[in-house]
């Protein structure tokens, strides 16, 4: 029972329960029964458990070689096998739940994660270290719409926004650990282009991401585009994020810190609730 919490910490349980709320919220704006809402969630929930379990496994040697103290395994609460059979298994969960939804929602669970996975065993240090991010996060909103009995994939622009707020959590997900990457050999895209351009790309990118949800769930005639009562709240967003994006992009140039970091998050943190609202109207 004492490696529980150990295992659980290292699941990176933040992103885990946040994007598993996001998957749900999605799944009954899609108009989800509670049956079929459950197996989403638990489906989503048991994916990014593997993914994040087997991060920490797989970056074992790193994290104790940098002395990652936020990180169990590296601490010596608990081994990297026991880390790596944890994501076994929640992987093969993740894909059973999935099958009961059917088999396009298990074709496209089995792409994101499978991008997810090969994020964390390789591309993390290649150049390409975004594409995960991109095909993931863009097919997430898609995962709740093909939960439905009568699947459909999510809107084009629902999928952009999606694919914009993964390129966005790349690059501010790596801004505080780019000297200790830089130390055990990691060289991804952000780490090839520096703190600055990352900063600057991931606030253009969360920006745009902003802009193609208001585009496509607000403006009348957009395919998708969702009953009018959520146009004050979408374009609160857009206003919001830009307005962060803006001030970020000043900080970014000038100084590029913590500050820039938790302005990319905040940034973002208010697409995800942004894609959220406008979820009523995701199906394509």
């Amino acid at each position: 029972m004492s490696t529980l919490p150990a295992l659980w910490r290292s699941s990176h349980p933040g992103p885990t329960v946040v994007v598993t709320v996001l998957a749900v919220v999605l799944g009954v704006s899609a108009g989800l029964d509670a049956a079929r809402l459950a197996l989403l969630g638990g489906a989503v929930f048991a994916g990014q458990l593997s993914v994040g379990w087997s991060n920490d496994a797989i970056d074992a040697r790193r994290d104790a070689a940098v002395g990652r103290a936020d990180k169990p395994i590296a601490r010596g609460e608990i081994s990297a096998r026991a880390v790596g059979v944890a994501a076994s298994v929640a992987l093969v969960v993740a894909l059973g739940m999935s099958a009961v939804l059917g088999p396009a929602f298990l074709g496209v669970h089995v792409v994101a994660l499978a991008s997810a996975w090969s994020y964390n065993a390789w591309l993390k240090r290649t150049a390409a270290s975004a594409l995960p991010f991109a095909i993931s996060f863009g097919l997430f909103p898609s995962l709740a719409t093909l939960a439905r009995a009568d699947p459909l994939p999510a809107t084009l622009w629902a999928s952009a926004a999606g694919a914009m707020l993964g390129v966005a959590v790349h690059f501010s997900n790596v801004l505080p650990d780019l000297d200790d990457d830089a130390a055990t050999g990691i060289r991804g895209l952000p780490h090839r282009l520096g703190p600055r351009t990352s900063a600057v790309v991931a606030f253009v990118a969360v920006a745009a991401g902003a802009i193609a949800v208001a585009v496509g769930s607000v403006v009348p005639g957009s395919a998708g585009a969702g009953p009018a009562g959520i146009a004050p709240v979408v374009t609160a967003g857009l206003v919001i994020v830009l307005a962060i994006a803006t001030a970020g992009l000043v900080r970014a140039v000038r100084r590029p810190d913590r500050t820039v970091f938790r302005l990319v998050m905040l940034a973002a943190l208010v697409l995800a609730v942004q894609l959220a609202v406008a979820g009523v109207s995701v199906a394509a």
